[in-house]
């Protein structure tokens, strides 16, 4: 972790109070008013702590994607210089500017000591989290949110919106609020301002997707793909081993085959496949076994039947930043976190082609219409004629009966009738061809996803990365025409023929027949509340149903006990 302290009013801070077993405190000699604390070094390579360029210094916690490519525009003998002095390098070379030469996963704050002004900055996907309060005379930046709500004299409330959207949908559909009212997010791919004047937002980045990629053969869109992803992965690789969470479906088992090309030895390369056994039908391990041997590398498989659904959660000591509904499960995932870690520094995510690669045939086909781009047009009919397969499933589901939407809920019967409580809006997007696929990066479930992952980082000495969510990557995805190449994740079927079994790349996805914890919630219950008396300002206890009987709404109700829970260790 990191955090800088600036009094605003320049008084100096007292860095002796601020120092605790395993944090280092530091910051320039000549500002009495600013300190940075940061942890040594994570596992696996992120750079973190505390570096100096003449009147400036930064604290934070990186890792750069091309750097080579930055060194070069610095036109600079930095070649050994870590992560964060580049950073400084690059401030120094463009000004406030800086920012939009930086890409991968970072967190920092910076200080600039001829402006007198600190600046905190989150990446531009939010994979690394960043939080900020002001008390007290003083502003507090950390990415650790529990460090602020505990050195930040600050109102330690709960912020009501926060609580509504977790209790009604799971995460905050903000992406700047926290579960403390006086402690906020920056969100993704900003940067705060923050001096005497007080805090000013400015977004420095917004993912941007013009004309369609037309390339001059079909087989250049998979050799392109398979050009950006070695590059991707080989800025995310370790020194020794790598991890790779691998189901026996086509992203992550393309994940898989791109790092072994970029790893250029199968033997750096373990992957696991988490899977059912008994709780519900699951082809992951078969699929994903095949995979393996196709690419050399080894697997471990983990029947997680057991482990949805730990029934002592209540007596677990696993603490999160914030409530979250994996509460239930916190100690089997800690003990798969710790396996892992022993495993390798750095595991692989394959999240990012379910969203990139959303199949909008009707609102490209529309476009291209509206264009009066008949030769385009033509072209995407004939390749998406050709690249079809299953007509007459496709003719039965258009005669037939529409199976019922299995859509939100709606809003669970036991919240307060006063609390200010959101439906989920659908998606949002003015783009003109591919409007789902790119309203999806702009959600704050992103957010949740990412925090989850930091809960992971926080019980087991690794890191997870996102090779798919690299912006050379995920731009790329993008750009790709819909039609013919987001159909059943063509692109990457394309791609990956010959490198991956044709048994996995003819697979349909297989979603999971059921919520992994529903039928051991259900049948072993939920533990008794402890009725936090915060809790009743939110819930109508005489409104809640056990478990067995709450359907669709049960991890709504998940949710009240995971707040429960939570509140009763934040006194």
């Amino acid at each position: 972790m990191f955090a800088a302290i600036l009094d605003t009013d320049g008084r100096p801070i007292d860095r002796r109070a601020l120092a605790r077993p395993g944090l280092i405190v530091d910051g320039p000699s000549d500002t009495p008013g600013l300190a940075f604390v940061h942890a040594p070094r994570p596992a696996a390579g992120d750079w973190c702590g505390v570096a100096f360029l003449g009147a400036c210094c930064l604290a934070g916690r990186f890792r750069l994607d091309a750097r080579a490519e930055l060194r070069a525009r610095l036109s600079g003998p930095f070649a050994a210089e870590s992560d964060g002095a580049l950073c400084l390098r690059a401030h120094a070379a463009w000004g406030d500017d800086f920012v939009q030469h930086l890409s991968g996963d970072f967190a920092f704050v910076l200080w600039d000591g001829e402006r007198r002004r600190l600046l905190a900055v989150r990446d531009r996907l939010g994979v690394r989290a960043l939080f900020h309060a002001a008390a007290g005379g003083a502003v507090f930046v950390s990415d650790s949110l529990d460090w602020i709500a505990s050195a930040a004299p600050i109102d330690r409330a709960l912020d009501d919106r926060w609580i509504a959207d977790f209790l009604t949908v799971g995460h905050c559909l903000d992406f700047e609020r926290t579960v403390w009212r006086d402690v906020k997010r920056v969100a993704p791919a900003h940067r705060l301002d923050l001096s005497a004047a007080g805090a000013t937002p400015r977004r420095y980045w917004t993912l941007q997707l013009d004309e369609p990629l037309y390339l001059r053969r079909a087989a250049d869109y998979g050799e392109r793909f398979v050009e950006l992803m070695i590059p991707a992965i080989r800025d995310r690789l370790p020194a020794g081993r790598v991890g790779v969470s691998m189901s026996g479906g086509l992203d992550s088992t393309t994940l898989a085959a791109c790092t072994v090309m970029a790893a250029g030895d199968p033997a750096r390369v373990v992957a696991e496949c988490t899977h059912f056994e008994r709780l519900m039908p699951d082809e992951e391990k078969h699929y994903s076994a095949l995979a393996a041997r196709h690419l050399g590398i080894e697997i471990v498989h983990t029947a997680v039947d057991d482990l949805t659904y730990d029934p002592g959660w209540r007596t677990r000591s696993i603490d999160s930043d914030e409530p979250h509904v994996g509460a239930i499960a916190a100690e089997p995932e800690r003990r798969m976190s710790l396996g892992q870690a022993a495993l390798a520094p750095v595991w692989f995510f394959g999240e990012g082609p379910d969203n990139a690669l959303v199949f909008e045939r009707d609102a490209y086909l529309a476009w291209l219409l509206r264009r009066r781009d008949w030769r385009r047009l033509g072209e995407a009919a004939l390749l998406y004629l050709g690249s079809k397969d299953g007509w007459a499933e496709t003719l039965r589901r258009y005669a037939g009966p529409r199976p019922p939407s299995a859509g939100f809920a709606g809003l669970p019967p036991w919240l307060a009738r006063d609390l200010d409580a959101r439906l989920p809006k659908p998606p949002e997007s003015a783009h003109p061809w591919h409007p789902l696929a790119m309203a999806s990066f702009a959600d704050p479930i992103w957010s949740a996803l990412f925090s989850g992952f930091d809960d992971d980082e926080r019980q087991a000495p690794f890191v997870w990365r996102h090779p798919y969510l690299d912006l050379r990557v995920l731009e790329f995805l993008l750009s790709v025409p819909p039609v013919p190449w987001a159909r059943r994740k063509l692109l990457l079927r394309q791609a990956m023929r010959g490198r991956l079994p044709r048994e996995v790349l003819e697979r349909r996805k297989a979603p999971l027949a059921d919520a992994p914890h529903a039928h051991p919630v259900r049948t072993l219950g939920l533990p008794v509340l402890a009725r936090d008396p915060r809790l009743a300002r939110y819930v109508d206890f005489g409104a809640l149903p056990d478990a067995a009987a709450s359907g669709p709404l049960l991890d709504r109700l998940i949710a009240v006990h995971a707040l429960d829970y939570w509140l009763a260790r934040h006194p």
